[in-house]
C-alpha cells in the first residue's frame, strides 16, 4: 500500500491538530504543502474539484484542508475519522 498523502497549508489552524493526531497514531504519510508551489496548489484544486468528499466543505465555504488522500482514493477531512481508520 502506498503512503497516504496529506494536503495542507501551514497557515491553516486545522493543520496542527490533524498532524498531531497522525503522529499520535504513527501514520506514515507524504506531506504536500499546497501554498508552497503553484504545482501543489493545482494538485489540490484538481482533487477538490472532482472528489465528492469536498462537497460539504465547499458548501459551507471552507477550503477543505487538511485533506488526507488514501490509496483507495478515499479522502479524510475530519481529524476524528483518523482514529477510526488508523487506530
Amino acid at each position: 500500500m502506498s503512503k497516504p498523502i496529506l494536503l495542507f497549508a501551514n497557515l491553516c489552524p486545522d493543520t496542527t491538530p490533524f498532524v498531531a493526531e497522525l503522529a499520535r497514531l504513527k501514520v506514515d504519510y507524504e506531506s504536500v504543502e499546497i501554498m508552497s508551489s503553484m504545482a501543489n496548489f493545482k494538485r489540490f484544486l484538481k482533487l477538490r474539484d472532482r472528489h465528492p468528499a469536498f462537497e460539504q466543505a465547499k458548501g459551507n465555504g471552507y477550503i477543505g484542508i487538511p485533506a488526507l488522500l488514501l490509496a483507495d482514493e478515499q479522502v479524510i477531512l475530519d481529524v476524528h475519522q483518523l482514529k477510526d481508520i488508523f487506530g
